[in-house]
C-alpha cells in the first residue's frame, strides 16, 4: 500500500513537472523580446513581443471590445499585464486587418513588413526607400521604454523605431518635433474613435513659426495653444503643478525643435490626445492597476484658441461664463461682434508712447512674434522694441534668465487670456495721447513702465524746421523762384493737416548751366522715363537732375505724383528731392547727387562686383529693406513703390543705398491692402504675378521684388535674362532647385564667400528669405517689418514654397520698364487708383 501511494505521488509530480515545463514552452513561444528575419510574429498564434522588463507589450488587438461590434484587428504596443489594455501605438492605425490572419516581418533590410492572408502588405515601416541596402542580421526588439526598434547587426544604430511615429500618446523620452532644414514633423494625432485608430481630425504639434510653441489642432484650426516655453513651463499651461516627478525638455537649436518629458520616479506616465480633441496626462505605480489623471486640458472655454478677438484678454471666474475685456486704450472694432476684436482708439506715431506691464497673463500667439536670442535683460528688450515703431510688445522669452532672450510681436495680439495666478508678464505699447485715470493706473495686474517723451521725434521736427528754414534761405541766394505750388494734402495725412509745404522750383536757365547743357558727358544714365545728367549749383553743391522725356510714358501726372511723395518723404534710405523745373513742356526732378551710381553698375559687372565683399552687401540689403519698411509702414502715408530694382537704388559717397524713382509709386489708406489697375506699370523680373497678370498690386508685391533684388545682390545675376546650362529657369527658378537640391550656397558669387562660418550661416539666412518674399501668393510672403527682423536676428525662418515665376517667359530679354499693359486682367478694377494732382 506505501508502495503504491509513493507510486501515485511520483506519477502526480512528474505530470506536474511535464506540464509546468509545456507551459513554459508554451509561454516562450508566445512571447519573445526580439524578431529576426525569417522569424513571424503571428496573430493567429497570440504571438507578442515583450520588453526586457515586461512593461511594454506588442501585439495584435481590436479596439473597443468592451462595449463595440469591431472585429478590425491592428498591430501595437500597450502595457503589459494590465488590467485594461491601453494602447500607446499602433503600426497599421490606417489599414486594418479584417481578421487574425496577420503576420509581421523583419526583412533582411531591416524593414517591417505586416501582410495579411493573401500575403498582402497591409503596412510597412519602409519611408518609400525601395533600395535600402541590406544590413547585417537586423533585429527588432521593444525597449523598456516602449519603444519598437530595428538595430543592426552591429548594434552601432537605430535603422528605424515608432518612437519617430507617434500615435494619439506621448510616452517619456518620445519627442514632438519640428525640423527647420527638412521641414519634417513628428506629432500626436487622436484616434477617430475609440473603436478606430485611424487618425482623427486633432492634431499636438510644434507650431515652428514665429518662437516656437506647441499647439493642438482641430484639422486646420487651432483649438488650444499650450504655448512657448518660458524656462518653467509652457506659457498656455501655468496652472500645471510643480513636482519632482517630471523632468520637462524643450530644445530648439539651429536645425530642429523638439519637447519630450522623463519621469524622475517609478511612475509610468502617458500623454494622451484622445478623440474628442482632449489632453489627458496619466501616471501610475508599477504595483497599482488603477490610472490617475494629473492634468487635462482645454481646461475651460478661455484656453480655447481665440476664444476673444485679437487684443482682449479672455477672463473666467468660477461659475460665470467668461469675459472678453480690450486692452487698456483700445475699444472694440463691432459691440456686436467681439469676435472682430479690438482697435486702438489712438493711433501709434511713434512719439510720446510708452509700455503698460500686463502681468499674469497668457502670452499672445508666438507665431507672429520674433525671438532676439542676444538680447540678455528686459531693459534692453524694452529699449530695442522701443526703437522699431512697428514693435507692438514685448516679453521675457525666459523667466528662468538661464538663456536670456526676447519676444517682440509686431502685428496683432492674439489668444490672451488673464490668470489668477501664474502667467506671465507683457509689455504693451500704448499711446500717451490716452491720458490714464488714476484708478486705471492703480489697478491691479497692469503697471505703468515707461512714459517716452520722444527726444528724438522732437529734435527731428525742430531739425526739419530749422533746415527748411536755411533751406528756404539758401534758395533765394541761388536765383530759384520761390513759387510754391504743391500743397500737403491733409487727406493723406494722419492728423488730418492741411498744412503748407513749400517746393521751390529752380528755372531752366540754372538747370542748363549746372549740366553743361546736359552735355554727353554729364549723362548718368537712363531712367524709366528719361535720361538723368550730373550737375553741378553756383555754389558747388553736386547734383543729378532726372529730366522727362517729351516721348516717354509719364506726363505730368506722374510727375507731380512723384514730387508729391518724395517731398513728403524723410529717410536716410530713400533719395533726397532738392527740387523741381517746370517750364513749358519740360520737367525735371533735381536730387542729391549720388557719386557710386546705381546698384546695377556694380552687381552685374564682374569686375566691379570684387569691390562689393559681403559685408557691403549685407549692409546694402538692410539698408534696402529700412527704406521699403518706411514707406510701407513707418511714414506718415503707406506707400506702394511698384518698381523696385537694382537700378533704382543708387549709393552715396558711403556706398549707402537710397531708393528713387517714384515716379509708379501709389499712395493706399490707412485701412487699404491691395489695389487693382488696368494700367501695369514697372519692370519685367521684378514684377510679382499677380501684379504682372491681373494688375493687382500690394505691399505684398513690393516684397516680391524685394526678394528678387536680394537674390540678384547675393548671385551678382539678373532674374531676367538669367541662363544656365542644365536648365532654362530664370534666377528664382534657379535658386528654388538649389534650395530643393540642399545646395543653396552654390547660388552665392564666388567673391563674397569665405571661411567664416558665420558669414556662410548669414548668406544662407538672406538666400531663404529671398526665397520666403518670392513666395507665389502674397498672403505666404512676409511684411516688410518681418523681412528687417528676420535679416537682422537670429529667429527661427519658415520653409519657403515655390516662388511666383518660377520659369523664364517669353518676354524681351533686356530689362526694360513698361506702361502697356501686356497682362490685361479679365476682371472689372475694384478700385481705381488716380494719381495725386498738384492744387
Amino acid at each position: 500500500m506505501a508502495k503504491t501511494t509513493l507510486s501515485f505521488k511520483r506519477r502526480v509530480t512528474l505530470h506536474f513537472c511535464f506540464f509546468l515545463f509545456a507551459l513554459i514552452l508554451v509561454t516562450s513561444e508566445n512571447s519573445s523580446t526580439v524578431l529576426i528575419p525569417g522569424q513571424f510574429l503571428r496573430d493567429s498564434q497570440n504571438q507578442t513581443l515583450v520588453s526586457p522588463d515586461k512593461t511594454f507589450e506588442l501585439g495584435f488587438f481590436t479596439p473597443g471590445t468592451a462595449g463595440g461590434s469591431s472585429n478590425n484587428r491592428y498591430l501595437g504596443i500597450w502595457y503589459h499585464n494590465a488590467p485594461a489594455k491601453e494602447v500607446v501605438w499602433v503600426a497599421n492605425r490606417n489599414a486594418s486587418l479584417s481578421d487574425t490572419s496577420g503576420a509581421l516581418s523583419l526583412s533582411p533590410t531591416g524593414i517591417l513588413v505586416l501582410l495579411n492572408n493573401q500575403n498582402k502588405t497591409i503596412w510597412t515601416s519602409n519611408n518609400g526607400n525601395p533600395s535600402q541596402a541590406a544590413t547585417p542580421n537586423p533585429t527588432l526588439q521593444l525597449l523598456d521604454s516602449g519603444n519598437l526598434v530595428v538595430i543592426d547587426g552591429n548594434r552601432v544604430g537605430i535603422l528605424w523605431q515608432s518612437f519617430d511615429h507617434p500615435s494619439n500618446t506621448l510616452l517619456p523620452g518620445m519627442k514632438i518635433r519640428s525640423n527647420f532644414a527638412t521641414g519634417k514633423q513628428t506629432f500626436l494625432t487622436s484616434w477617430k474613435t475609440d473603436q478606430d485608430p485611424d487618425e482623427g481630425r486633432f492634431s499636438m504639434s510644434i507650431d515652428p513659426r514665429g518662437y516656437p510653441q506647441l499647439i493642438l489642432k482641430n484639422g486646420e484650426e487651432n483649438r488650444y495653444r499650450l504655448g512657448s516655453w518660458n524656462g518653467k513651463y509652457f506659457t498656455g499651461t501655468p496652472l500645471l503643478p510643480e513636482n519632482n516627478i517630471f523632468e520637462y525638455e524643450f530644445v530648439m537649436n539651429k536645425t530642429d525643435v523638439y519637447y519630450t518629458y522623463n519621469v524622475k520616479s517609478a511612475l509610468l506616465s502617458r500623454l494622451v490626445l484622445n478623440q474628442t480633441g482632449f489632453l489627458q496626462r496619466y501616471a501610475r505605480s508599477q504595483g497599482r492597476s488603477e490610472w490617475t489623471s494629473l492634468y487635462g486640458a482645454p481646461m475651460d472655454q478661455c484656453d480655447l484658441y481665440g476664444n476673444c478677438g485679437a487684443h482682449m484678454t479672455c477672463n473666467m471666474e468660477e461659475n460665470s461664463p467668461p469675459t472678453c475685456d480690450c486692452l487698456d486704450e483700445f475699444e472694440l472694432i463691432d459691440p456686436e461682434n467681439q469676435s472682430k476684436g479690438c482697435a486702438r482708439k489712438v493711433p501709434l506715431n511713434c512719439e510720446n508712447e510708452y509700455f503698460w506691464n500686463y502681468t499674469r497673463v497668457k502670452l499672445p500667439d508666438t507665431s507672429t512674434s520674433s525671438w532676439f536670442s542676444e538680447i540678455r535683460s528686459l531693459g534692453e528688450c524694452q529699449e530695442v522694441c522701443l526703437r522699431n515703431c512697428s514693435c507692438m510688445a514685448y516679453a521675457d522669452a525666459d523667466i528662468t534668465k538661464a538663456d536670456g532672450g526676447c519676444l517682440m510681436w509686431f502685428g496683432e495680439l492674439v489668444d490672451m487670456r488673464q490668470y489668477d495666478s501664474g502667467g506671465q508678464e507683457l509689455f504693451v505699447r500704448l499711446s500717451a495721447a490716452v491720458p490714464k485715470s488714476p484708478a486705471t493706473l492703480n489697478s491691479g495686474g497692469k503697471n505703468l513702465v515707461a512714459i517716452v517723451a520722444s527726444s528724438v521725434g522732437l529734435a527731428g521736427l525742430a531739425g526739419t524746421v530749422l533746415v527748411l528754414v536755411l533751406w528756404h534761405r539758401r534758395q533765394r541766394s541761388l536765383g530759384m523762384r520761390g513759387a510754391s505750388i504743391f500743397r500737403r494734402d491733409g487727406g493723406n495725412e494722419e492728423g488730418g493737416e492741411d498744412s503748407e509745404m513749400e517746393l521751390h522750383i529752380f528755372d531752366r536757365a540754372t538747370m542748363v548751366k549746372a549740366t553743361d547743357n546736359f552735355s554727353t558727358e554729364n549723362k548718368l544714365g537712363q531712367g524709366g522715363y528719361g535720361p538723368v545728367y550730373k550737375g553741378t549749383l553756383a555754389d558747388g553743391q553736386e547734383i543729378a537732375v532726372k529730366t522727362l522725356s517729351k516721348s516717354s510714358g509719364q506726363g505730368t501726372t506722374e510727375f507731380k505724383n512723384e514730387v508729391v511723395l518724395i517731398a513728403k518723404l524723410q529717410h536716410r534710405n530713400l533719395v533726397k528731392l532738392l527740387g523741381c523745373c517746370i517750364e513749358g513742356d519740360e520737367k525735371m526732378l533735381i536730387y542729391e547727387f549720388m557719386p557710386n551710381k546705381s546698384l546695377d553698375f556694380f552687381i552685374f559687372d564682374k569686375t566691379k562686383s570684387k569691390s562689393l565683399d559681403w559685408n557691403m552687401r549685407i549692409a546694402i540689403v538692410n539698408g534696402i529693406a529700412r527704406g521699403l519698411l518706411y514707406l510701407h509702414q513707418d511714414s506718415r502715408l503707406r506707400i506702394i513703390h511698384r518698381d523696385l530694382k537694382a537700378s533704382n537704388v543708387l549709393l552715396d559717397k558711403d556706398m549707402n543705398p537710397k531708393i528713387s524713382d517714384f515716379g509708379m509709386a501709389r499712395i493706399f489708406g490707412g485701412d487699404q491692402i491691395e489695389a487693382n489697375t488696368s494700367k501695369v506699370v514697372g519692370t519685367y523680373g521684378y514684377m510679382s504675378p499677380e501684379y504682372a497678370i491681373d494688375g493687382l498690386f500690394s505691399m505684398k508685391s513690393d516684397v516680391f521684388s524685394f526678394g528678387v533684388l536680394l537674390l540678384e545682390i547675393i548671385s551678382g545675376k539678373r532674374n531676367r535674362g538669367f541662363s544656365h546650362q542644365d536648365h532654362n529657369l530664370n534666377l528664382l527658378g534657379h535658386a528654388w532647385r538649389l534650395w530643393i537640391e540642399g545646395k543653396p550656397i552654390e547660388l552665392v558669387e564666388e567673391e563674397i564667400v569665405d571661411d567664416e562660418l558665420s558669414t556662410t550661416t548669414q548668406v544662407l539666412r538672406c538666400i531663404q528669405v529671398g526665397l520666403l518674399c518670392v513666395q507665389q501668393r502674397p498672403d505666404d510672403r512676409p511684411s516688410m517689418s518681418s523681412v528687417v527682423v528676420m535679416l537682422t536676428s537670429e529667429t527661427l525662418l519658415p520653409q519657403p514654397k515655390q516662388p511666383g515665376f518660377f520659369t523664364e517667359r517669353n518676354l524681351p530679354d533686356s530689362e526694360s520698364s513698361t506702361s502697356d499693359n501686356k497682362h490685361n486682367s479679365a476682371s472689372v478694377n475694384e478700385v481705381t487708383i488716380s494719381l495725386l494732382d498738384a492744387r
